[in-house]
């Protein structure tokens, strides 16, 4: 066998090209946001920041750093990567304009959020209604899942602590809506919080309930077709009571603490009683079984609410807890949903778990870091994140199919958005040639068929 010089073939590279545009696949997030009317809701909503004789719209730079944070960037500097291709993203400010424009938000912090998040809950709507089936209120159910996050510091930041996994940082409550086994999901709730802040806090889980709720369409805002999802930090009586108030009546699925007295109860269930867990296609679950329990364990929790235990064989190599019986490990939650078969209540609190799919995502696109000292600077970064994580579900949503609807961002940036093109101007108009012999060039070109036939905003 001939041996080569070397692995990769030897290619000299020079500057001078021109008609080369980077990044090309990002044009769908261009696309994506123009075609939603995010841009001109977001620049109505900071039009009150906007100064007279400014270049730059304020509403344009946060889209820009929130476009370069879906692209991958994690700091406002990033946004450079927008700067150099104009002919894709337009004009776009200095890194000393756009963090002047954080700042200045930063100054009325509460105005400016709320602001923000009322330009993002009007165009939600707007998107849900484009997606037609494919968006996730389809079912007749919108499902909030709220999770913390911790989000490691490296400095002295404002509010930064020790974490209770013995790291230092913040640790933020977020939400998203659940998008189903057929997408990802979206978030709807970012609340900034000290390292220290406890994972129990009912206070925060209600705040964070609230801003949920402000994000989904008003008839979601209230009533059993919500549904709230959270882990046992959820599981509080202050929390549960409140999802349940009269007037609020949403639906609820939250992890329970095994206390002494459910402990006790499991140990009295009658085999019986228990019943095989399912899976999502509708088979058994292998070694796992639930079973509803009541009795004592339902004494000062609101009226309608269900008791579910899950025993379940634990993974090899997995410890018991002190709360576990007879070689099962034990987990709890309650619902207050009425008639439904335990197995389906338990697979669909199981699912909660894509939370951390979208927790990850979060990580990946902006939140592995805050990157300002003080903290409504960082709520300000918290914001843009959500809106890179808003674009990088709707755009899915409203242009991808089948498999790749479930792509995560890491996915998208290397097969859709770093792809390479050609800008041609003819006939007055640019086209972006994509390289045909790129794997993914069918699924960019149909994406952006498909959003190009949306109805324009407006």
């Amino acid at each position: 066998m001939k041996r080569s010089t070397g692995s990769y073939p030897r290619v000299r590279v020079e500057g001078g090209g021109r008609g080369a545009v980077s990044q090309a696949g990002s044009v769908l997030l261009a696309e994506t946001v123009r075609k939603t009317g995010l841009d001109t809701a977001i620049s109505a909503a900071l039009a009150p920041w906007c100064k007279q004789r400014a270049v730059h719209d304020p509403g344009k730079i946060l889209l820009d750093v929130a476009l370069a944070v879906a692209l991958g960037g994690d700091c406002l500097s990033d946004v450079s990567m927008l700067r150099a291709e104009p002919a894709v993203f337009g004009p776009v400010a200095s890194d000393p304009t756009v963090s002047r424009l954080v700042d200045t938000l930063a100054g009325s912090e509460k105005r400016a959020l709320a602001a923000i998040r009322r330009a993002r809950a009007q165009v939600r709507e707007h998107v849900w209604a484009l997606a037609g089936e494919a968006a996730p209120d389809q079912g007749g159910q919108a499902i909030v899942d709220l999770d913390g996050v911790l989000v490691i510091a490296h400095s002295d930041k404002q509010d930064a602590a020790a974490t209770w996994k013995r790291t230092f940082g913040h640790h933020p409550i977020m939400g998203f809506v659940d998008h189903g086994a057929g997408g990802a999901g979206e978030p709807v709730a970012g609340l900034l919080r000290a390292g220290n802040a406890g994972s129990n806090t009912a206070a925060d889980h209600i705040t964070a309930t609230q801003l949920s709720l402000a994000q989904l369409p008003k008839r979601f805002r209230r009533g059993r077709r919500t549904l709230i999802r959270t882990d046992s930090g959820g599981g509080t009586h202050e929390f549960v009571n409140w999802l349940a108030a009269r007037g609020r009546w949403l639906s609820y699925s939250v992890g329970m603490a095994i206390t002494d007295t459910i402990h006790q109860t499991v140990l009295k269930v009658p085999a019986s009683a228990w019943t095989p867990a399912v899976e999502p296609g509708g088979e058994v679950r292998d070694g796992a079984w639930v079973a509803e329990i009541g009795g004592d364990c339902l004494q000062g929790w609101p009226k309608g609410i269900r008791l579910i235990v899950r025993k379940e064989r634990p993974h090899p190599g997995a410890q018991l807890r002190f709360t576990d019986a007879d070689g099962m490990r034990l987990t709890c939650f309650a619902t207050n949903t009425p008639g439904a078969a335990i197995a389906g209540l338990e697979l669909r609190h199981r699912q909660r778990a894509r939370c951390e799919d979208r927790i990850r995502d979060a990580r990946s696109t902006g939140l592995r870091n805050l990157p300002f000292h003080g903290l409504a600077q960082n709520q300000i970064w918290l914001e843009i994140v959500q809106l890179a994580l808003d674009l990088l579900a709707w755009m899915p949503m409203l242009a991808l199919t089948g498999k790749t609807r479930r792509w995560e961002p890491k996915k998208l940036r290397f097969r859709l958005f770093s792809a390479a093109a050609q800008l041609v101007t003819t006939g007055r108009r640019r086209y972006l040639r994509l390289a045909a012999h790129w794997p993914w060039t069918d699924v960019i070109t149909a994406a952006a068929d498909r959003l190009q036939a949306l109805p324009n905003p407006g």
